[in-house]
């Protein structure tokens, strides 16, 4: 982890998942998200005492487990507060939820692993609790309800709704939750007046505006793949096969849930856009284009 001042206030750690630093004093910080398991967090706190500080909180921009996986430890070694949106503490406080809501039921052994299931921490809402110097935003989409910070030196910490261009061109599929809500955070950040922004995955930048056309072109590619393929009736077994040999994807039960659940978000909105609907036949859920649209 390399440790960034970006301002008065304002730090970050870049690493695999950035996490944000801001002190409210001299001796006392907040973080922006934990990293991705224990050792992410003992990382963290080697660092924090290494500048003389201490935890007195950490702000999770949601509730994946990368974002989470630090909590319970740096909690347990400093009594820190957590603090995060209604629906993201549900989980946090409960990780198991997060294999569960992605599966559909009880997760299986294979599904209970650190990519997925964080261990517990204690978590305050973020409202009335958030120290003086930050504020909070909504960033739906990519999570039921994950939110972005600003800083007091107007630095914007935006977690995942910005997926970098190395990521979709290794991966072309990344988790969403909600299809219609990202493609409105998209709308959101470009009206966004900061200084520096720091997406969790990818490099800090003052301009954020050629990776928010990238990340809303690719969301409507996606969607017309889905789309032109059901010009037959096809399952949602045949759709998930089919992007995955598409881009050349090896399924595995993570993937399986990841991506599966990001169908699914898919699916739901091209539903609600009346391109896409479903009949039951043979026992099966069919999807096919509603007659005389396009894409």
């Amino acid at each position: 982890m390399e440790l960034v001042k970006v301002g008065a206030q304002t730090y970050y750690l870049k690493n695999p998942t950035n996490i944000g630093i801001y002190k409210i004093d001299e001796n006392n910080v907040y973080l922006i998200d934990s990293g991705n398991d224990k050792d992410a967090g003992r990382k963290i706190l080697k660092i924090i005492a290494e500048n003389g500080w201490q935890v007195k909180g950490i702000i999770n921009t949601h509730s994946h487990a990368d974002h989470i996986g630090g909590n319970k430890i740096i909690q347990e070694r400093t009594n820190c507060v957590i603090l995060t949106s209604p629906i993201e503490k549900c989980f946090t406080e409960f990780p198991v939820l997060e294999p569960s809501f992605l599966y559909g039921s009880s997760p299986f052994k294979e599904l209970q692993n650190k990519f997925l299931l964080a261990e517990p921490s204690q978590v305050l809402p973020i409202a009335k609790n958030l120290p003086v110097g930050l504020e909070y935003f909504s960033l739906k989409g990519h999570s039921g309800e994950m939110i972005g910070i600003k800083t007091s030196d107007d630095v914007y910490f935006l977690g995942d709704a910005l997926i970098n261009a190395e990521t979709i061109q290794k991966y072309h599929l990344f988790y969403l939750y909600d299809v219609k809500e990202y493609l409105n955070t998209l709308d959101y950040l470009e009206n966004l007046k900061g200084k520096l922004y720091i997406p969790s995955h990818g490099e800090a930048t003052t301009d954020i505006s050629s990776l928010i056309t990238l990340n809303r072109t690719h969301i409507h590619t996606i969607a017309k793949k889905i789309f032109d393929f059901c010009h037959v009736k096809v399952t949602f077994e045949e759709i998930l096969s089919y992007l995955f040999q598409e881009y050349n994807l090896t399924m595995n039960a993570n993937q399986y849930v990841l991506i599966g659940s990001t169908v699914k978000a898919y699916l739901s909105y091209l539903k609600t856009e009346n391109k896409l609907d479903y009949e039951f036949n043979e026992n099966k859920m069919w999807w096919k284009q509603v007659n005389n649209t396009s894409y």
